[in-house]
């Protein structure tokens, strides 16, 4: 189980907003546990079997089947880091919600997941939701324009996102925004859960400018949630600055 005192960060964004950077970025910062997407069980299922995939290559086949794999994972994935963490916060690499709101909404908006698969799926994401999953203390949201996603996703070149349109990208960004900035239909107990908001639509892993101004907002906003659990975020922050200076 989650110590309770655990506290629990999401690091959220479209394909190709640059999360794999900020992780690596928040754990040089601060003492926290990265929990990242647990993209190796996607890619090796029973034998050998790549279901990410299978998913992008035949969508309206594997569309349930991966989301519902998708969410389990993520459970799993959470539950067992959190039971040999050393720190008192998590940051976890996207979240049981993106999947709801995001990736399984938009399945199911363009007809790739039928109307009974979508009342399937979020039956059981509410109950486990509300038995399994932490409420999270905050969300990092690395909003970024889809034509960005698509070139950077395109210079990339993972073979899995071969397939992945212009448009698909634009759908899933309209997904995040009406999620994590304007709230629409999402579950109650989400409405107060603060949102830090990043624009990512520069260079900003080539820019110490732009990454030194990431850092403050970071750092300031993991540290104004977890300071009365744990007093040690304020002198790690300070530290960092003088550094900076």
């Amino acid at each position: 189980m989650v110590s309770k005192h655990q506290k629990v960060f999401i690091l959220e964004g479209n394909i190709g907003a640059g999360k794999s950077t900020f992780l690596s970025l928040i754990k040089e910062l601060l003492p926290v546990q990265i929990v990242y997407e647990p993209v190796e069980k996607w890619q090796n299922v029973g034998a050998g079997e790549n279901v990410l995939e299978k998913f992008y290559q035949d969508t309206q086949r594997w569309a349930y089947t991966f989301q519902s794999y998708a969410f389990i994972t993520r459970v799993i994935e959470q539950k067992e880091y959190a039971k040999i963490n050393p720190c008192d916060v998590q940051v976890l690499e996207r979240s049981v919600y993106s999947d709801r709101y995001c990736f399984a909404k938009n399945c199911y908006e363009m007809g790739t997941m039928t109307p009974l698969e979508w009342s399937l799926y979020t039956q059981w994401f509410e109950w486990l939701v509300g038995n399994y999953v932490p409420r999270p203390d905050g969300f990092i949201y690395l909003q970024t324009d889809p034509n960005v996603c698509y070139k950077r996703l395109t210079k990339r070149a993972r073979s899995e996102e071969v397939g992945v349109s212009f448009d698909y990208l634009r759908f899933l960004h309209e997904k995040h925004e009406a999620w994590l900035i304007n709230k629409q239909d999402i579950l109650p107990a989400l409405h107060d859960v603060p949102v830090l908001v990043l624009n990512c639509n520069e260079d900003f892993e080539n820019n110490p400018e732009v990454m030194a101004r990431f850092r403050t907002q970071i750092m300031d906003f993991i540290t104004q949630h977890n300071q009365k659990n744990d007093p040690s975020f304020v002198s790690v922050q300070k530290s960092e600055r003088v550094f900076e200076r």
